[in-house]
């Protein structure tokens, strides 16, 4: 099945890269912003990238607001500084809601994850709470966005997806195919978050450390994934 999927904040590095793996799979993709113009010159980029590839689905610039209502899927890919405000504003009842979302925080000693909540919370539970209305799953949270961009083929990881609805975790992990060339690996329900968003610090100390673009792989699964 192709989607319409609403990037928000895609005009970032992780919007951009997912955005084009979306696209590069046969889905239609609207990159959001908060002034279309810059919306769709990113959209111009993308589609350069995509020329020659035949099978690739439409990629156009919009608006936050307007690329959400013109698709059934809306992937969040926002810094989580202005998450709620954001979120909050967004037209989302009776969407699919894919957070992508990882509150982070840096000092001197490197990445680690913000405590959200008193600990008892996430970006994505934040999101569902915000927008009732909507299904909210967490997704790619730690896939490389200099990966998504600048690696040739499918990335070799897997993608981890959580939520509370299964039909709403089956669209992410249907997405994650273009990404990893298979399907996601459903890890459960949605206060899961609160462990993959801020793993993603770990990555990020692991890629500082061997100068490498690392990901996740699930072993030991005897269905295929």
């Amino acid at each position: 099945m192709k989607y319409r999927i609403a990037v928000i904040g895609g005009t970032g590095p992780q919007g951009k890269g997912l955005g084009y793996r979306f696209a590069k799979g046969g889905h239609t993709v609207v990159l959001g912003s908060r002034a279309a113009e810059k919306g769709e010159a990113v959209a111009a980029e993308v589609r350069d990238k995509l020329a020659g590839v035949a099978s690739a689905g439409e990629v156009s610039g919009a608006a936050n607001a307007d690329a959400v209502e013109q698709c059934d899927v809306v992937l969040l890919a926002i810094p989580y500084d202005g998450h709620d405000e954001l979120v909050a504003s967004l037209p989302l009842a009776g969407k699919t809601v894919i957070s992508c979302v990882n509150p982070l925080a840096f000092d001197k000693r490197g990445a680690h994850g913000q405590i959200i909540n008193n600990g008892e919370g996430s970006a994505a539970e934040s999101a569902q709470a915000l927008a009732p209305e909507a299904t909210v799953v967490g997704a790619f949270h730690n896939v490389s966005a200099v990966g998504l961009w600048e690696e040739p083929g499918d990335l070799d990881e897997d993608v981890i997806v959580v939520g509370d609805v299964v039909e709403a975790k089956e669209v992410a992990m249907a997405l994650a195919a273009s990404v990893t060339g298979r399907v996601g690996i459903d890890g459960g329900k949605l206060r899961l978050a609160r462990q993959l968003e801020p793993f993603t610090a770990v990555l990020i100390s692991i890629n500082r450390k061997y100068k490498a673009h690392s990901g996740l792989r699930i072993t030991g699964l005897s269905q295929p994934h």
